[in-house]
Parts: C-alpha cells; sequence; structure tokens
C-alpha cells in the first residue's frame, strides 16, 4: 500500500548518505576498473585469462575471508570506527596496487586491498540499517549504489584516459588521492554510530559468528546473496576483453561505453530505488531479473555491429542488472535483528565476494583466448551460465520475501495485543 507521506531525512541523515555513497563510489571504482584494465594489464603483463581471472578473484576471495573473521566483532564496536580502519587499509591496499610491477605482486596487493575493502560495504549497510527505517532504505540503498554508475560515468572513463597516458597503475593512484581526503571528512563529520551496543548480548565473538551463521532465516538471505554475486560477478571480468577482441570496440571508444552505462544508472538507479519503497519489491526484483537475463543473452552472442548499437544493448543489460540489486538489497537488510546486524551484513559481504571470486575464478576457466589479440571464445557460454542462475536467484528471493513478510505480519500480532 502507498503511504500518504514520504519519510522525511534529516540534514544529518543527508550527509551520512552522501558520505557513504563516495566511499562505495572508491571501494567500487577500485574493484570495477579491473574490468576495462583487462586488456591492458593482460597485454602489460604478458598474462592468460585464467591468470587475469584469478586476479580478479583473489581480491574476492581474501574479502570473503575478512568478513568471515571480522563477523563476530561487527555488533561489538562503534561503526564509524570500524569504517575508518577498514577504509585505511583499503587506501594502503589500493596504493600497493598501484606500485605492483609483476602477476605475482599484483595479486598480493589485490589481497590486501581486498581484506579491508571487502568488509566496507557490510559496514556501510549496517549504518544504513541503524539510521534507517525499512520504509526510507530503498531510496537511500538506491542513492548509496549510484556509487556503482558513478564509478562508470566518472571513474573508470577518467582511469582509463590516466592510464592510457601513465598506464594501468595509475587509476588505483588517483583512488589512494580521493579516499585520503574522504577519510578526512568522514573523521570530521560523521557521529559515533553505537546505538547497537545498547542492546549486545554476552556472547563472545566466534559464539556471535556462529549463531548467526545458524540461524536458519539468516542462511537463507545468504544463499540468495551468494547465488546473486555469482551470476552478477561471472561475466564482468572480461568485458572489456570481450569488447575489444570481439566486438571490435577500440581502447579510445571503451571509455565512451562505460560512461553511456553509468550516466543510466545514475538515472536508474535513484528511480528503482524510490519505485522500490511504493511497490513490492519482490515483483520489481523478479521482473528486473528477467530483463536482465533477456539482455545478457542477447549481449554475449553479439556480432561485430555498430557502437551505437553495443551501447544501446550494453545499457539495456545494465539496467536489468542494477536495477534487482536495491530492492534485493533491501529484502535482504530486513532479515536480521538490530543486535546482529553488524554481523549478518558482515557475513553476507563476505559470502557475496567468496561467490563472486569463484564467479570470476570458473569464468577465467571457461572462457579461452588463444593470445592477447585474439577474440574472446566461449563468452556466451557464461551469458547462458548467468542466465540460469539468475532464474534461480528469483526463486531464492521468494523465500525471502515469505520470510519478511512473516515478520511484519509477527510484529503487526505484537503490536495489537
Amino acid at each position: 500500500m502507498m503511504q500518504d507521506k514520504k519519510p522525511l531525512f534529516s540534514n544529518y541523515q543527508k550527509w551520512v548518505v552522501a558520505l557513504l555513497a563516495l566511499t562505495q563510489f572508491t571501494v567500487v571504482l577500485d574493484f570495477m576498473v579491473m574490468s576495462p584494465l583487462g586488456d591492458q594489464l593482460m597485454k602489460s603483463m604478458k598474462i592468460t585469462p585464467s591468470q587475469f581471472g584469478f586476479v580478479v578473484s583473489s581480491y574476492a576471495f581474501s574479502a570473503g575471508v575478512s568478513g568471515l573473521l571480522t563477523a563476530g566483532f561487527a555488533d561489538k564496536y562503534d561503526r564509524k570506527k570500524l569504517l575508518l580502519f577498514f577504509y585505511i587499509g583499503f587506501i594502503v591496499g589500493t596504493l600497493f596496487c598501484g606500485l605492483a610491477p609483476t602477476y605475482e605482486t599484483i595479486v598480493a596487493a589485490r589481497v590486501l586491498t581486498g581484506l579491508f575493502g571487502g568488509v566496507i560495504g557490510s559496514i556501510s549497510m549496517a549504518i544504513i540499517t541503524d539510521l534507517f527505517n525499512l520504509e526510507q532504505r530503498g531510496r537511500v540503498m538506491g542513492f548509496v549504489q549510484m556509487g556503482f554508475g558513478a564509478s562508470q560515468v566518472l571513474g573508470i572513463p577518467i582511469s582509463l584516459y590516466l592510464a592510457n597516458i601513465w598506464g594501468w597503475q595509475s587509476p588505483f593512484l588517483m583512488i589512494v588521492g580521493l579516499s585520503i581526503i574522504l577519510t578526512i571528512v568522514i573523521i570530521q563529520m560523521m557521529r559515533p554510530v553505537d546505538q547497537h551496543l545498547k542492546h549486545q548480548s554476552e556472547r563472545k565473538a566466534g559464539a556471535h559468528l556462529w549463531h548467526t551463521l545458524t540461524k536458519h532465516d539468516y542462511r537463507i538471505g545468504f544463499l540468495a546473496t551468494a547465488l546473486m554475486s555469482i551470476g552478477g560477478f561471472m561475466m564482468m571480468p572480461f568485458g572489456s576483453v570481450y569488447a575489444i577482441n570481439n566486438l571490435k570496440v577500440t581502447p579510445q571508444q571503451l571509455p565512451l561505453i562505460f560512461m553511456v552505462a553509468g550516466i543510466s544508472s545514475l538515472i536508474i538507479m535513484p528511480f528503482i530505488g524510490r519505485l522500490s519503497d511504493k511497490i513490492d519489491k519482490y515483483k520489481l526484483f523478479t521482473g528486473a531479473s528477467l530483463w536482465m537475463v533477456v539482455m545478457i543473452l542477447i549481449y554475449t552472442n553479439l556480432g561485430i555491429v555498430p557502437l551505437g548499437i553495443i551501447i544501446f544493448f550494453n545499457v539495456l543489460m545494465m539496467a536489468g542488472i542494477m536495477s534487482r540489486m536495491v530492492p534485493a538489497t533491501t529484502m535482504i537488510s530486513a532479515l536480521p535483528v538490530l543486535q546482529d546486524r553488524g554481523a549478518f551484513m558482515s557475513i553476507n559481504s563476505s559470502l557475496q565476494q567468496i561467490a563472486g571470486g569463484i564467479a570470476s575464478f570458473v569464468a577465467g576457466l571457461i572462457v579461452v583466448q588463444k593470445d592477447n589479440f585474439s577474440p574472446l571464445e566461449h563468452y556466451n557460454t557464461l551469458g547462458g551460465v548467468a542466465a540460469v542462475i539468475t532464474l534461480l536467484c528469483i526463486l531464492m528471493m521468494y523465500r525471502v520475501n515469505r520470510l519478511i513478510k512473516r515478520q511484519q505480519n509477527q510484529s503487526a500480532e505484537i503490536q495489537v495485543v
């Protein structure tokens, strides 16, 4: 049912959303830039698709391990302090990425970056869940996740421009400079986020982690997140390699593709966020997922076509991918109770990263490239696998939706009593 009045945001809440969106921008850009830099990196270091897939997945695997290790402690500290600790570690790891001279050192640097960067998203989601009620979260999630679109509109084109001039390392150094400025602003602007400490249980970190992992309702949310990540991450690492070597996009045209897709995301995400606060979130997720399946199958089977057609279908595909994220994230955020949110979000982020790492690694085994300048083979197979997994996600999110409805009914009954 539509509400007559939209929940209002305080000025401080708006500041928090802006800071978290900018933080998300830097973290997402650090991860997303690997795909457009993939062709340059593979040719510069003379590495194979499977090796590049491991470079991408090494970040995800380390991020997943870090999330599990920190989950037991995530609800025992001020979330602002946790955010700053891991964000500073992310900055150090990104700096090492920009200084890495060999394949082995870039893998080590990505592992270090993932250990810190992979936890930041879960901390941000816990902060959002603490500061905003469910009726507000769709719009907040939509705005914060605009970091994905902004990374494509601004970050990736600028990164590719710098990479073409000074080498593939330069985008990482740019991210370091921006992140240092943002760290200073967070220290000055953000208040402590510690209300959850008033509802702490006496469980130790290990017991708290085990409690969160073994709770039935939470496990359904974890599995849904893992499936979404596998379907979403599988095609991403080799997007630029496919565009350049199969669709014959030039390195100079590549930033335009990302920029147009990013602009469309900046338009779509806030709209989807507002829409998810007005209509049934599961129906919105289902519609976006079905759209995504159709567009993936079309895009991964394109031949050599004009640039405009490539951009058109890329935008349509990204619209489906991004539009399912907001309702899915909002629904899953409704599962944990206050005292479990930090641990839940950390585990959820961890499983998301691990699943994405598995997807990237498996994708590197599926696709084949005879040399660094040959067409990428079996990319359409990746599209087919991603489409099937996306359909399975619809079934899993149906179970999540039922759990949320049950929780809402139970809360309503308690209030009546």
